[in-house]
């Protein structure tokens, strides 16, 4: 194995970017190079200093993951890299080295980091689905969602909505509470917010 693993790490939430941090620096094989919250700061970087292994999220403001890995990936094909994100299955298998969930327990997150970088294995959740062409968008939500998260954007009521779409305010309300749930937000402007960051609303 190699004596230390360089590693840069980006994730738009500050708490859990200095825990992550503290976490990997408790092993001595392992070296943080840079944490950053901003894609642009990462490439910058990277121009300076390769890491051996990049972490990223998915769901990021300006750029998400799913564009930053494949941009990782055409530039600098020898950086590993590991998804950590709350979602699942949100990119292609093919796009990345690894997959885990946020939760993740520190020894598992330590081992897959060496798996990767030192044994050059594939390392994902146990649950995740293998896919060659992963659509982000589609496998986030809906259609059905999708057309809700827009005519929400554009400042639409439940009212509104069920009347362009043909459908009942019932049935607008529970597809408004569905998406609640899947992107993890709790008033208008956090969904507005998260889904122009997925790349959810049409410009």
């Amino acid at each position: 194995m190699k004596n230390t693993i360089k590693i840069a790490v980006i994730d738009d939430h500050l708490i859990f970017l200095k825990g992550l941090v503290m976490l990997l620096e408790q092993d001595e094989n392992l070296e943080v190079l840079y944490a950053l919250n901003n894609h642009a700061d990462l490439l910058n970087n990277i121009k300076t200093q390769t890491p051996d292994l990049l972490i990223t999220d998915i769901s990021m403001p300006e750029i998400n993951g799913v564009e930053l890995c494949k941009i990782i990936r055409k530039q600098y094909p020898e950086i590993k890299i590991l998804v950590m994100s709350s979602y699942s299955n949100t990119i292609s298998s093919t796009d990345i080295d690894g997959y885990l969930l946020k939760d993740t327990d520190p020894e598992t997150l330590i081992e897959s980091i060496k798996k990767i970088v030192s044994k050059n294995e594939k390392v994902f959740y146990k649950d995740f689905q293998k896919v060659e062409n992963f659509d982000f968008n589609k496998n986030i939500v809906s259609k059905r969602e999708k057309e809700i998260i827009n005519y929400i954007s554009k400042g639409k009521t439940t009212e509104e909505i069920a009347e362009k779409l043909c459908i009942s305010k019932r049935t607008v309300e529970t597809h408004r509470k569905n998406i609640f749930i899947k992107l993890k937000v709790n008033n208008t402007a956090g969904l507005i917010k998260t889904s122009i960051t997925l790349g959810l609303i049409d410009v």
